[in-house]
């Protein structure tokens, strides 16, 4: 029986960045192995509220470093610090739904860029400027990526996101699953090491995967 893994993430997540690392790793693992990446909504409704009013968000970077060695950049702290910048999980996950469609193959390692752009440089995942200069950073043609990002496409495919993850049961990010004809298993929620996945999926491959 095949299946396939489905990694719900937001960009907007700092779990989910701290993360990238062992995705990147598995996929490097299982280059066979078919990986949809799925945006949640973490920061939408009146969640979309100005970074500064998150006051756990410092406490929480910290103990991302110190479980997973991730750094948070220059251009993140000074928007941190500054306060009135505004998470707007839907301009994310049109963004990673603009990925999909010009590199779906290089889903996994492009939505890592993309937390990149917003965790070490500060740049805005609505602003389509940083769309152009990811896509200059990563060979991708930078028009046709800002044209995916503004399209109607991508407003409905993040609509469609947010509500698989939902049906998936999701309540956190970023999660990990297996997913098949009949079964939906979890690999990982909000942290696991590589070894930890690689050794999850393992069982379940020999208790009845392929």
């Amino acid at each position: 029986m095949t299946f396939r893994l489905v990694y719900v993430l937001d960009a907007y997540c700092g779990w989910s960045y701290g993360f990238a690392r062992t995705m990147a790793d598995v996929t490097a693992a299982y280059p066979w192995l078919l990986v949809e990446v799925v945006s949640g909504g973490l920061f939408t409704g009146d969640r979309r509220r100005p970074i500064g009013q998150y006051e756990f968000i410092r406490e929480a970077n910290e103990r991302i470093t110190d479980l997973t060695g991730v750094s948070f950049g220059a251009g993140f702290e000074r928007l941190l610090d500054e306060g009135s910048f505004v998470m707007d999980s839907e301009a994310a996950a049109r963004g990673v739904a603009a990925l999909r469609v010009l590199a779906p193959e290089r889903a996994v390692e492009l939505v890592g860029a993309l937390q990149d752009a917003f965790y070490q440089d500060g740049q805005s995942l609505s602003d389509p400027a940083t769309y152009r200069a990811l896509a200059e950073r990563t060979g991708l043609d930078p028009d046709l990526l800002v044209a995916a990002f503004e399209s109607p496409n991508a407003v409905a495919e993040a609509a469609a996101d947010f509500r698989f993850a939902g049906e998936l049961g999701v309540q956190g990010f970023p999660t990990l699953l297996v997913v098949d004809e009949e079964r939906v298993a979890t690999l990982a929620v909000g942290h696991a090491s590589t070894e930890e996945v690689t050794r999850r999926l393992a069982a379940l491959r020999s208790s009845g995967g392929d």
